[in-house]
């Protein structure tokens, strides 16, 4: 299988016949000048902003950061100087997985955590309980936001009615097996939404990886699993779980994961039981940038359906400790060229999405820093712990104080700003009048989230 793409340099990367190649017929030049006037780029723009021209090999400095320009002008029109970040928590409740991605290192194969498994695995499972009590405890510290995305546990149900239905079940492909052979029971989806739905947190979860879990062996649609699930206290979704939306590449990464199709079906069920959403992309793996392109024109095609994306977030690949390194299918995640175009390119494509996100768990503090001249404004939230990166072999941290956010942001001459999960509420912070601390969550005072 020839041909996939270097997407630094269109060199050899990999072994896979892909269709979808960085190839055009648009040149940069016209593509650029449709970027700075704001006219609707096409995918076929994309491409040539992303290699910088698919005309010559690598990335050519000076057209790169004439593209940086553009997408840091647009931004400062849409959203001016303000840079935003959350006061919030991540709370994953299993890393009992069986999907096999292999760009993944978070999950751990979901036999290891029957009773009858004696060795030690590493990982964990935490009941409704559990989770309560990590929230509420976060809760007093001020966070405003919870965010929960965790592995496919084969005795996840979506609620009592559902674990009935999977219990009487004589199907042998539904990835389920009774609570009771585990050590851990993680109770049902609901249970879990329930209980880490406490005092007025806002709770985004539910990516739609886990609603197709949620409905396995029914015909329940997702407008029916997530309604189910806002009814238990879900807030909003996370668009993780997309990757690539182009199947070519799934079929590579993540071929146990739902297909693009499935991904868009979800999302979209969720946007109509009233559910917000956030938008991703996971580059830097076997991908080039036609796939990226396509992935961007998704996701703003979703956009013009919905209206209900509340930010998109691009998240380079970390590739130390994932199978698709050790299995020697990358060398390598994205170059800073490529993190840095991905983000521009996204913040001019997307004209129907107003904020970009930049990742200091994927990039670190001064490459977080650096995406905000490319057309970023939101630098994340605090984020309390964090597993599936450093699980990855990511190195940055597990939390960001809002003294650090402050400290950083000014330093960049931008204006610190909190904010909450849809963005609605926003909270300007004076760098002259220490200390600093949420003020947006339901219990916050402005007290330090650390003291």
């Amino acid at each position: 299988m020839p041909d996939a793409f270097d997407t630094a340099a269109n060199v050899p990367r990999g072994e896979f016949d892909f269709s979808h190649r960085p190839e055009t017929d648009q040149a940069f030049e016209n593509a650029l000048a449709k970027a700075r006037n704001g006219t609707r780029l096409s995918v076929e723009d994309a491409i040539e902003l992303l290699t910088t021209g698919t005309d010559r090999s690598g990335i050519d400095p000076r057209r790169k950061e004439l593209v940086l320009e553009a997408a840091d002008r647009r931004r400062a029109e849409v959203v001016g100087e303000e840079v935003t970040f959350v006061a919030n928590l991540n709370n994953n409740v299993t890393t009992a997985c069986n999907t096999g991605c292999q760009f993944c290192n978070f999950k751990d194969r979901s036999e290891q955590f029957r009773t009858s498994y004696q060795d030690d695995h590493g990982g964990f499972t935490k009941t409704p309980a559990q989770s309560r009590e990590i929230v509420a405890d976060a809760l007093e510290m001020g966070i405003y936001e919870v965010t929960s995305v965790s592995g496919l546990h084969p005795a996840f149900a979506l609620d009592e009615e559902h674990r009935e239905i999977l219990a009487a079940s004589d199907r042998g492909d539904l990835n389920y097996r009774p609570a009771g052979e585990y050590d851990t029971d993680p109770g049902t989806y609901c249970e879990q939404i329930e209980a880490m739905s406490v005092g007025g947190v806002h709770l985004h979860s539910m990516t739609p990886e886990e609603a197709y879990h949620a409905r396995r062996g029914t015909d329940w649609d997702y407008e029916e699993v997530y309604g189910r699930l806002a009814d238990a206290g879900l807030d909003s979704v996370p668009g993780t779980a997309a990757e690539i939306l182009v199947d070519e590449v799934r079929d590579v990464i993540c071929p146990g994961k739902i297909d693009s199709g499935e991904w868009m079906a979800a999302m979209e069920a969720a946007t109509s039981v009233g559910l917000d959403v956030t938008a991703t992309v996971m580059y830097g793996h076997v991908d080039n940038e036609a796939h990226r392109a396509l992935h961007l024109e998704r996701i703003r095609d979703l956009q013009d359906r919905t209206g209900a994306i509340t930010e998109f977030v691009p998240l380079s690949f970390v590739h130390e400790e994932t199978p698709l390194y050790e299995e020697g299918l990358v060398s390598g995640g994205a170059t800073d060229d490529e993190d840095e175009l991905l983000i521009a390119v996204s913040r001019l494509f997307l004209d129907n999405v107003e904020h970009i996100q930049t990742s200091w768990v994927k990039y670190g503090d001064a490459k977080g820093l650096k995406m905000l001249t490319c057309g970023a404004d939101d630098f994340m939230g605090t984020i309390l712990s964090e597993e599936i990166t450093k699980r990855a072999g990511g190195d940055y941290g597990e939390m960001r104080t809002f003294r650090e956010y402050v400290d950083m942001i000014t330093a960049v001459g931008r204006v610190p700003v909190e904010r909450s999960t849809d963005y609605r509420q926003r909270r300007r912070i004076d760098p002259d009048d220490p200390p600093f601390g949420p003020e947006l969550g339901p219990k916050a005072d402005g007290t330090p989230m650390l003291e």
